[in-house]
């Protein structure tokens, strides 16, 4: 009599990967990201990703918004925050597909990201997480003054004026024309303004590896 299988092993739980697209409010043509984060990750982590996305230097305050209560990185002198954001994760909030909250970055510019919880899909095995699957558009400078003032900046910096003035500074400093130390300083204000509608996704998905890598050192 054959002897009876042995059984199988329990299965292991893996959290679900949240599919989050973030989109910056009050700027048109929008600005936005679509994300795939693991349930795993927690507020510091999506602080992180999220500045990481957006091009923006982690200089300022920021908050999040979820189900009306808020959560983020305190800082001496800054908001201050009751939980823990390095123990709070995605997958504690028990989100539902279609369900949003917001993140603010930068109390002084006021930039708003609507966040909307679009799929929770199961991990894909081999492939790292969090990963930007598409988006629109790089994302505003620093200090540039919130949302209309990025607006005003657009126009009076558009391709056509940028790329004229880019050449002449270009031509100045072959030519030794005019103090070079500013034509460089303006070539350095002017140089996101040539690529602001362009959105790299493969540099974004490199820093976002490099972001996992160092903090899975740093565990």
């Amino acid at each position: 009599m054959p002897e009876p299988a042995p059984p199988a092993p329990p299965a292991v739980y893996q959290p679900a990967v949240y599919q989050l697209r973030v989109v910056l409010r009050g700027v048109s043509p929008l600005i936005w990201r679509r994300l795939l984060v693991p349930g795993t990750a927690t507020i510091a982590d999506l602080h992180a990703v999220l500045q990481t996305v957006f091009g923006w230097a982690d200089e300022h305050l920021h908050r999040f918004v979820i189900h009306g209560r808020e959560y983020g990185i305190s800082y001496l002198g800054g908001v201050g925050f009751r939980d823990n954001p390095r123990r709070v994760s995605l997958a504690g909030f028990g989100f539902r597909v279609g369900e949003r909250f917001v993140y603010e970055y930068d109390f002084i510019d006021g930039w708003r990201h609507d966040i909307r919880v679009e799929q929770l899909v199961p991990p894909e095995p081999g492939r790292r997480y969090p990963v930007c699957i598409d988006g629109r558009r790089a994302g505003p400078p620093e200090d540039c003054g919130g949302a209309w003032a990025f607006l005003e900046l657009r126009q009076r910096y558009c391709l056509p004026v940028v790329a004229r003035r880019v050449a002449d500074l270009l031509d100045d400093l072959l030519t030794g024309a005019g103090d070079v130390a500013e034509r460089r300083d303006e070539l350095r204000e002017l140089h996101p303004w040539l690529s602001i509608d362009r959105f790299d996704r493969r540099a974004v998905n490199q820093r976002l590896a490099a972001l996992a890598g160092s903090a899975g050192r740093a565990a």
